[in-house]
């Protein structure tokens, strides 16, 4: 049996060998809870199932971070990228000359959230975009650039912004047919991240399951430094309805450790939040915990990501479910601990 003394000193080596808990997207742990919001996934006009504000799922303490979707065009009419948030957008305006939506009340739910501690990303691309990139690199570092005076820190006075002087947290790209030319937007994007300090930014991905993932491919090879990627297994035999026989979590956890520009790039196991939130692919919570538990035993493990928020929200006890499984794994390896002594 150890003393109180040597207890106490061993404190800092335990605390630093778990999981750190803390507000927002924390990829230092492995009990992240991410989810897409802006789509209105489950379509209810009534009931009280249809999409609410982004701040509503802000006060959900089972979420760690929001990704707003979608930019569906980086350069549309006016030469500005447009955004659709479904129904959270029949109560913005337009900016004149423009496709692009003014949404206020979003930029204020975005500072509640981060006051609030959530991270806060905003995803380009989705089911429906379709400028299949750009033509040359020039014109990808162009277009990088304008998203971040869109929707970055204000350093352009006369940028149309469509969130006021709210700052997103980070990117995400989510592309779903043959892009061009994304390598040096996203090696763009990431530079102006980096190059401002005033706060932690995040840069991310959604590819499918099939390796490698046929839309992100060169984006994925070495060639950008993702912070993170929630991978959709869903809608693909890959999917975690097919644990254990076809789950290939195992192979991303490969790509982040030998391939990955950032090997200390973190995977999320990406799950539909309802029945019908993909065409394939739910499954219950308790059901999903041993996929969850498998996927934790490998070291680019980061959480669970899940598509979206009314889906999830239509489906009672689905996140916090979820994040019970994720804590509950955390709380066996602080148990464990203690019982050799400590």
């Amino acid at each position: 049996m150890l003393s109180i003394k040597s207890i106490v000193s061993s404190l800092p080596v335990i605390l630093m060998a778990l999981p750190k808990v803390r507000a927002g997207l924390d990829l230092s742990s492995t009990s992240n809870v991410v989810v897409y919001w802006g789509q209105n996934s489950y379509g209810a006009s009534d009931g009280g199932l249809e999409q609410k504000p982004l701040a509503t799922y802000c006060e959900d303490p089972n979420i760690d971070a929001l990704i707003m979707a979608f930019v569906t065009r980086i350069n549309g009419p006016g030469g500005v990228p447009e955004i659709n948030l479904a129904n959270t957008g029949n109560s913005c305006g337009t900016f004149e000359g423009t496709n692009l939506k003014h949404c206020p009340q979003v930029g204020e739910d975005i500072k509640k959230c981060q006051a609030a501690g959530k991270t806060i990303l905003l995803s380009i691309g989705g089911a429906t975009y379709s400028e299949g990139g750009f033509q040359s690199s020039q014109a990808a570092e162009a277009g990088a650039r304008l998203i971040w005076e869109t929707f970055g820190p204000v350093t352009n006075g006369d940028a149309l912004r469509p969130f006021g002087d709210a700052v997103v947290d980070g990117f995400d790209l989510d592309f779903e047919s043959t892009v061009f030319n994304m390598v040096p937007f996203a090696n763009t994007l990431r530079s102006l991240m980096d190059g401002d300090s005033s706060k932690q930014y995040f840069l991310s991905a959604a590819p499918q399951c099939p390796f490698p993932d046929a839309a992100n491919k060169e984006m994925l090879d070495g060639a950008v430094a993702f912070d993170a990627i929630w991978i959709q297994f869903y809608n693909n035999y890959c999917g975690v309805h097919s644990y254990p026989n076809n789950f290939n979590f195992d192979t991303w956890n490969n790509w982040a450790q030998n391939t990955s520009k950032n090997k200390n790039v973190k995977v999320f196991v990406g799950v539909p939040a309802n029945t019908k939130a993909a065409g394939s692919g739910y499954l219950p919570v308790d059901q999903l915990a041993p996929v969850i538990e498998h996927a934790r035993t490998f070291p680019s493990f980061g959480g669970v990501m899940m598509w979206d928020a009314s889906q999830a929200y239509a489906n009672n006890g689905f996140i916090p479910g979820v994040k019970s499984i994720l804590t509950r794994i955390v709380s066996r390896v602080k148990r464990s601990f203690f019982r050799r002594g400590f």
